[in-house]
């Protein structure tokens, strides 16, 4: 007998197929395999002694505070490590239980999560300005469109357009110079029938803008206020839109001035939980999520939620993801927008890796490479 040791992230389906493993056998199997850390803020005393012994009872553990024993804190943070069986064992015990565990329970149910390994979908950036942080992404008219031609080709399968500047202090245009730079491709886009190709989405939050673009075939709202107007909701609605709900903190003119979080994870968490259930109250279903990377963030908010995604599967919607080419890169390594593709690539790698369903990119061709090795890699067996 030899002995082969194997990454943590090597795809279980396929090792357990190769195994020769049973059909019975398998889903039981699978929950075994994937080992949860979950941290838990603000747990009581008595429920973390619970907790810890209940864990314990099953294989898992509860790492708590070295006073827990001694009962010298009222509450303290805790961490669970349990696989996919013990959590869902944990949710049936623990819902029986007082000192918060009852509601901890329900909650718990959210974070099994089924590990997949499908394909990523990739979101081409064009910007029909002339003030984006990157001036590669910058296009007007005919060239606008070949860019977008070009994309399809390359292996998107989502086109992102945009007229005006988001980045870092940039001041917001009118509805009509918006609309004057994004009728002419909107009309090309039509014209030309490459709405049947792939997805277009709108990255705007102008109701003149977003309807017009919905009527020419356009299907995804791209809204980086997070469906603040009701106006915007209404619209999407109507026109049975995708809509992308982005996290900001402030807004482009300020959101950079030492944005703040007491924990990041849990903060962006609660506005998605509250953005979800606005967006469902005006009849909008088909929801993605965007942390927003570098929208009021330092660089330590833009890692621990790239690190973390996988928190955000727990509200049970695809996740976007789009670090192409941002200014964090530059405060890890010195460097120019036009010099950041590696980053990037780094970035979105380990955000498809942690969880991200679409990557919002400005180059396609690179990105689309990259996936793909990284998946040749994931599904490789013995």
């Amino acid at each position: 007998m030899r002995i082969v040791k194997l990454s943590i992230d090597t795809n279980k389906n396929n090792l357990l197929q190769k195994i020769g493993s049973s059909k019975e056998g398998f889903a039981i199997l699978k929950d075994k395999m994937n080992l949860n850390f979950l941290y838990l803020k603000d747990i009581k005393n008595p429920a973390a002694l619970i907790l810890k012994q209940d864990a314990l009872s099953i294989g898992a553990d509860l790492i708590v505070h070295k006073d827990t024993i001694l009962c010298n804190k009222d509450i303290s943070d805790a961490l669970l490590i349990a696989n996919d069986k013990q959590l869902k064992i944990l949710s049936k015990k623990e819902v029986s239980q007082p000192f918060g565990l009852k509601d901890f329970a329900k909650e718990l149910k959210d974070f099994i999560i089924p590990k997949d390994n499908e394909n990523v979908q990739i979101m081409g950036v064009v910007n029909i300005n002339d003030d984006s942080f990157y001036s590669g992404s910058r296009y007007k008219g005919s060239s606008a469109v070949k860019k977008i031609n070009q994309m399809i080709n390359e292996g998107a399968t989502i086109i992102d357009i945009g007229a005006v500047s988001s980045r870092p202090g940039s001041s917001a245009v009118s509805e009509n110079e918006e609309f004057s730079r994004l009728k002419p491709v909107i009309d090309t886009v039509y014209s030309n029938n490459l709405y049947k190709n792939v997805e277009f989405s709108l990255d705007s939050y102008s109701i003149k803008c977003l309807e017009y673009a919905l009527d020419k075939g356009f299907k995804i709202v791209n809204d980086i206020t997070g469906l603040s107007d009701d106006k915007v909701a209404k619209t999407a609605s109507r026109y049975n839109a995708k809509v992308v709900i982005m996290h900001m903190q402030g807004t482009p003119e300020n959101m950079q001035k030492n944005p703040y979080y007491d924990n990041v994870l849990l903060e962006v968490s609660d506005f998605f939980k509250k953005r979800i259930t606005k967006a469902k109250s005006f009849g909008i279903d088909n929801i993605l999520l965007d942390i927003g990377i570098g929208f009021g963030k330092k660089l330590e908010h833009n890692l621990t939620l790239l690190k973390h995604l996988e928190h955000f599967k727990s509200l049970g919607y695809p996740l976007l993801v789009g670090a192409s080419r941002k200014s964090m890169i530059d405060t890890i390594t010195p460097s120019k927008a036009e010099q950041r593709l590696p980053g990037t690539l780094a970035l979105h790698l380990e955000a498809v890796k942690n969880g991200a369903s679409i990557i919002r990119c400005h180059d396609v061709k690179e990105h689309f490479q990259a996936f793909k090795v990284q998946k040749a890699i994931d599904d490789t067996l013995l």
